[in-house]
């Protein structure tokens, strides 16, 4: 299997541009990277990752951000607005009260636009001025339509982005509205908005940056990369878990193929690739399913609820790439309630650290393997948090503490705080 840990460096075919080139996850057929627009297989429409004929070693990387990883990524330089380099916390209370030997919380919402989906942009929308597209899309529940936004934008494209009605957090909404995105609000869920997306691409209406396109998840498996120097630096050794939200499951593809790349290059054995540990909301927690049946692919929920909107999703589009990344590194999959998550982004706010609901899930997730005793006493985790507290306003506002009346006078003030 193309996508195993083992799997050898394949060879370079006739098609490839520079040494980089489109290959099918399920039949292995080969396309050059940039003649034509594709976002699967055109022989079987397989999920598409991008090959490269020479894979970097940590020694290769250098300067700053997404663009440090130049070497491994399909240029040398993107449509940037300085993305990537985000903090790698140290969570002492939180460490202490969940019982692990290490955590660190890694801020994706430190990003330019507050959410990970940056790192997939700038890579995103320098193919499309590669391909010369005139028209960016993606269907979103927000953060994607922000990032889009802001780098299509920045890389002079127009942009459409495509949102359920009702059910984007109003912080998200400014974001793609302020950046110039056209905003169409569908009257259906999020996976309703892809369907319309990816049918309005195969028209040649748009150009796809949703994570189903390939050249998207180079971008975020830098996330990856990041996490790893950063223990490598701190700890001289790579985390034993990296647990992190899923909707779409990009990341956890992304972070897979980033690991494979360092396995296929020599950079790291395979023993030491993190366990890749998923965490979704009971209301929209599909992956889980499939994780907990055995089963080899994941099936769609037509209903999905919960206040963690950017994982609100019942359709993964990358689970034929994130289930086997979950299996190969001996991780897991686990659901949280709503109020699970909500209790994870206090403990984190307790920290100093603001984030989103989702990003909370994967905190809450950590806790609850803890507890099930399935993380061990001894590992070193890297929490990904994946969007910024200030995405959803509504939401922090809800689960902080309200604001107290006092009187006008400080008399009334003293008096309220001896109370």
């Amino acid at each position: 299997m193309s996508l195993s840990l083992s799997a050898d460096q394949p060879a370079v075919p006739d098609d490839a541009d520079d040494g980089v080139w489109l290959e099918c996850i399920e039949c292995g057929e080969t396309f050059a990277p940039f003649d034509d627009i594709r976002y699967t297989c055109d022989e079987c429409d397989g999920l598409l990752e991008v090959r490269y004929a020479e894979l970097p070693t940590f020694d290769d990387f250098e300067g700053h951000g997404v663009w440090r990883y130049a070497d491994a990524l399909p240029f040398d330089s993107g449509v940037t607005i300085q993305e990537g380099a985000t903090p790698l916390y140290e969570v002492p209370s939180l460490e202490d009260d969940i019982g692990v030997e290490a955590l660190r919380i890694k801020h994706e919402g430190m990003n330019p636009t507050g959410s990970f989906k940056d790192r997939g942009m700038t890579v995103g929308v320098r193919v499309a001025t590669e391909l010369g597209v005139d028209r960016l899309a993606c269907a979103s529940t927000g953060n994607t339509s922000a990032a889009l936004a802001a780098y299509g934008s920045r890389g002079g494209i127009e942009t459409l982005v495509l949102l359920p009605a009702g059910k984007v957090a109003a912080g998200k909404i400014a974001q793609a509205s302020l950046h110039g995105a056209r905003i169409l609000e569908v009257d259906g869920n999020f996976d309703a908005c892809l369907d319309i997306v990816q049918e309005l691409a195969g028209q040649g209406e748009a150009y796809l940056l949703n994570s189903l396109n390939p050249f998207r998840l180079e971008g975020q498996k830098t996330i990856g990369l990041e996490i790893l120097e950063g223990f490598l630096a701190d700890y001289d050794t790579v985390p034993d878990r990296i647990v992190l939200p899923v909707g779409n499951a990009g990341n956890t593809s992304a972070l897979y193929k980033a690991f494979r790349e360092l396995v296929q290059a020599g950079e790291l054995a395979e023993g030491d690739v993190p366990k890749l540990t998923g965490v979704q909301a009971e209301g929209a927690a599909p992956m889980v399913e499939a994780i907990e049946n055995g089963a080899d692919e994941v099936m769609r929920w037509e209903e999905v609820e919960t206040r963690a909107t950017a994982i609100r999703i019942g359709n993964p589009v990358n689970a034929p790439k994130a289930l086997p990344g979950i299996r190969e590194t001996g991780g897991t999959a686990v659901a949280v309630s709503d109020e699970e998550i909500t209790e994870a982004q206090r403990d984190v706010a307790g920290e100093g650290i603001g984030v989103e609901p989702a990003s909370a899930a994967s905190i809450a997730g950590l806790r609850k393997l803890r507890r099930e005793g399935i993380v061990g006493d001894d590992e070193r985790v890297a929490c990904l948090t994946t969007g910024h507290l200030l995405k959803d306003p509504d939401a922090a506002a809800a689960a902080g503490a309200d604001p107290e009346s006092v009187p006008n006078d400080l008399d009334g003030v003293l008096e309220h705080l001896s109370e």
